[in-house]
């Protein structure tokens, strides 16, 4: 198998600084994400996707997004469901990184098209390997939609 890494541009929209904090330090120990940007809340990730306010003159559109699911102002099933029903947003990946182990919340997810579901592991080593093998398999393995 020949796999090449691809750097990616990744949205990780996570409200917890620790979490933040863990994640983009693993993504770049394992040097195949290329860039992250992070937001804090609901309502920072649409204005991020949409260029609005503060991010009007970014540009930059994620190759990725890694969306927490407790999230204030605008929830993460709720963020989920406006990108996944806007056609210019719908074809970028959404990883659901979250605490709950809920059914519920995992069968929402999924039913607004979550491309995948990770629930964060609570050991450190767990977290650890999360994110490698997510940088891994986003980074290298998979090959994305055509721009």
């Amino acid at each position: 198998m020949n796999v090449k890494a691809n750097l990616i541009h990744m949205l990780l929209v996570e409200d917890d600084d620790d979490h933040a904090f863990l994640i983009n330090r693993n993504l770049k120990s394992n040097r195949i994400i290329n860039t992250v940007d992070r937001v804090k809340d609901g309502q920072e990730a649409l204005d991020y996707l949409y260029m609005r306010g503060e991010f009007a003159e970014s540009g930059a559109r994620p190759d990725i997004i890694l969306l927490d699911l407790k999230l204030p102002k605008v929830d993460g099933h709720e963020v989920l469901k406006i990108i996944k029903s806007d056609p210019s947003l719908h074809s970028i990946p959404v990883v659901v990184l979250t605490t709950s182990e809920s059914e519920s919340d995992r069968a929402k997810a999924y039913m607004h098209n979550a491309n995948s579901y990770v629930v964060k592991p609570i050991s450190s080593n767990g977290f650890q390997a999360m994110v490698h093998d997510l940088s891994l398999y986003w980074g290298v393995v998979n090959v994305g939609p055509p721009e």
